[in-house]
């Protein structure tokens, strides 16, 4: 028996799936501040499922990929390790002055910097330069890099990240500092910016480097623990990690880069839902994933996930490629409360695993949503994940009474019913944020919601924006544990290399030749077939005297003279694409400032055949519930085993082992292929 593993580490669980012979097992555990407990957890509910003892189960895996949130829960709680810098003389505070945007806030007194990465103390000045051709102007010496490094070590510094004006020309400077602390400094973690980022923007160079380089000692950390624990369990293959940009690299791939590892578990959802809307052909879709801390949207145009070319980390800009995801603090562990002005808010606070929302009985006394849901009676106490985690509806109903029904005056229905409605709302505005906010009209698309929490919510997300159809996928809890096993190996090479039309295509060619022999070295160090390669030419472009660039893609072929009219004409199409038609400044002079080769090595993943479904009894009961919809108590059928019946009308609730599934009135819902519920809204 041959052994397919995804792990998806979540803020409140963790999801894995296991795929052998076309059938999918699922399991979740609670995550656990260590992480590495909580995986084990997990795959010890796979073992169990799937029969097999300890010494059997990790040898016959063949493929082990992981999305966590290491780095995600460092950048949004802001608890980094001491991290030091070093950049060029004169440039100490450029992470403070940043861009000097303003925000949405117009009065100046309310404006607060960007959050601090790095303790001014351990920011040390290097007198070196280079200009903007890559000359050596000002030589580093020898005994100035040593001084600069023994100040930043001296502050106490757990990994050095490097930054120098203009290192992306010539990295020369940047390289004999990495070999210095190599050789005197030998277990100092540090990040290049010339390696890490080699393009222009000194800003989001440096703070995309800065955050690199302060993970890397709580990654390592997390990392080695959980490879001691897996190979003494007997696991054989490498692990793989999932990166934002929305393909996996091998862990020691990653350790070189663990900020690329930031939103991993969301990609992993993107592209299952990806995989699923190809499959039933939906090729414009949106994702909702609803877990226990947030929900994350996006957005699927023509089987393509947008990507960002400057994706924003923790309030900060950066230089990472990163697919566009919209994440908000609602999920089924947001937290509701009442503000100072009396007014109730959810989230984004988190109750987490522990103490967790008060059901859960862990200690927790303060109402989160599923809290809601469960007075609702959208929730069977003693079916929580399939009945192996009893809910305690006397303290959901104590906490909801306490901090929201007696301090605004309601009743404790009216109270959970706000929480549901209020929920809705933010993560709706999530959804418009990816569709009509870029101009795009949502109703001409399928949404396709999962998470453990998004059952319950995805038909009303659905219906305030106008979608008239909802997929929940069969294994929705554990929905992007399933993506993360059919993502792709993938490798972004990106160089700043100015050009523009009236310079020789040769200039231009040869940049992307030496991108892409750097990608051919990544496809033989990762073993990738040669069946299996293959490679993207991208170009970062512009009208000259713009700020901003849009990507286009290449042919994939040598880049010649005559392939220029055809590159200013896709990027062109690509321009108005984003901005609309006639946007395009047709008659400026355009700038190629990024040139970037794509490497992908197409996954292998076993194809799921059955995905536990088959063979379940269909048991029906009705549950008095409040209407989501209107506020007010009725009886609603309920549906366990739903494969069995095949279909049925609103309101109903499908209880499934590991998730619940709301079906609206006047809505139907019926198994489309591989088992996934469609919900039809004939309202929208």
């Amino acid at each position: 028996m041959t052994l397919h593993v995804g792990i998806d580490v979540g803020g409140t669980f963790t999801d894995a799936v296991a795929v052998h012979d076309g059938r999918a097992v699922r399991g979740k555990a609670f995550s656990t501040p260590d992480v590495t407990t909580g995986i084990l957890n997990a795959l010890a509910v796979l073992e169990d499922r799937l029969g097999v003892a300890n010494h059997d189960f990790y040898p016959r895996i063949e493929r082990f990929v992981l999305g966590n949130t290491i780095v995600t829960n460092a950048v949004d709680e802001q608890k980094y390790s001491a991290v030091g810098l070093l950049t060029t003389r004169g440039f100490r505070d450029t992470l403070r002055i940043a861009r000097s945007a303003r925000d949405d806030e117009r009065d100046p007194h309310k404006m607060t910097p960007p959050p601090e990465i790095v303790d001014r103390n351990r920011i040390v000045e290097v007198p070196e330069r280079i200009d903007a051709h890559g000359n050596i102007l000002v030589p580093l010496g020898e005994d100035d890099l040593a001084a600069a490094i023994e100040r930043v070590v001296a502050a106490g510094a757990e990994a050095v990240a490097v930054c120098l004006l203009w290192s992306f020309r010539n990295p020369q400077h940047e390289q004999e500092i990495g070999k210095y602390l190599e050789t005197h400094y030998p277990d100092l973690p540090y990040t290049l910016s010339s390696s890490l980022t080699p393009v222009y923007r000194e800003y989001e160079r440096m703070v995309t480097t800065t955050l690199d380089a302060a993970v890397k000692p709580i990654v390592a950390r997390h990392f080695d623990e959980l490879a001691a624990e897996l190979a003494k369990r007997g696991l054989r293959t490498r692990v793989q990690i999932m990166q934002v940009h929305g393909g996996f690299l091998s862990a020691q791939e990653t350790s070189k880069a663990p900020i690329a590892m930031f939103n991993s578990g969301p990609v992993g959802g993107v592209t299952g839902a990806r995989l699923v809307g190809q499959h039933l052909g939906r090729h414009r879709v949106l994702t909702a994933d609803m877990g226990g801390t947030s929900l994350d949207a996006a957005a699927i145009i023509d089987d393509e996930f947008r990507v960002l070319p400057r994706a924003e980390i923790g309030g900060l800009p950066t230089s990472l490629t990163a697919v566009d995801i919209e994440t908000i603090g609602a999920g089924g562990g947001s937290l509701a409360w009442v503000d100072g002005r009396g007014v109730m808010r959810v989230g984004p606070h988190s109750a987490g695993s522990v103490p967790g929302p008060a059901c859960y009985g862990k200690g927790g006394d303060r109402p989160a949503v599923t809290d809601a849901a469960l007075v609702m009676g959208l929730l069977n106490p003693d079916y929580y994940l399939g009945g192996t985690v009893t809910l305690y509806e006397d303290q959901a109903r104590d906490a909801v009474r306490r901090h929201l029904a007696e301090p605004l005056g309601l009743s404790i229905d009216v109270a959970a019913h706000g929480v549901y409605r209020l929920a809705v709302s933010q993560m709706a505005n999530a959804v418009r944020k990816i569709t009509v906010n870029r101009g795009h009209d949502p109703r001409e698309f399928t949404l396709i919601g999962f998470g453990g929490a998004c059952g319950l919510f995805a038909a009303a997300i659905a219906a305030e924006i106008g979608v008239g159809e909802v997929i929940i996928p069969r294994n929705a809890a554990v929905f992007s544990a399933y993506g993360l096993m059919h993502a792709d190996s993938v490798l972004s090479a990106v160089q700043t290399t100015p050009w523009t039309f009236a310079e020789p295509a040769a200039d231009l060619e040869k940049e992307f030749s030496a991108l892409q022999a750097r990608a051919q070295e990544w496809f033989e160090s990762e073993g990738i077939p040669e069946d299996r390669r293959e490679l993207y030419r991208e170009a970062d472009m512009k009208f000259m005297g713009q700020i901003f660039e849009v990507t286009t893609r290449l042919p994939n072929k040598s880049f010649g003279e005559q392939d220029k009219d055809l590159l200013r004409q896709r990027f062109i199409e690509d321009y108005e694409a984003e901005f609309g038609t006639g946007t395009a400044w047709t008659e400026a002079e355009v700038l190629l400032v990024n040139s970037r080769v794509k490497a992908i090595g197409r996954t292998e993943a076993q194809r799921i055949i059955d995905n536990g479904g088959g063979g379940e009894q269909h048991l029906a009961s009705t549950r008095e519930c409040v209407d989501p919809a209107t506020g007010g108590r009725r009886r609603v059928d309920v549906h366990r085993g739903f494969s069995a019946l095949g279909q049925a009308h609103g309101p109903c609730l499908l209880e499934e082992p590991d998730t619940t599934v709301y079906v609206p009135a006047g809505a139907v819902v019926e198994l489309v292929g591989g088992g996934h519920f469609s919900i039809r809204l004939t309202a929208a």
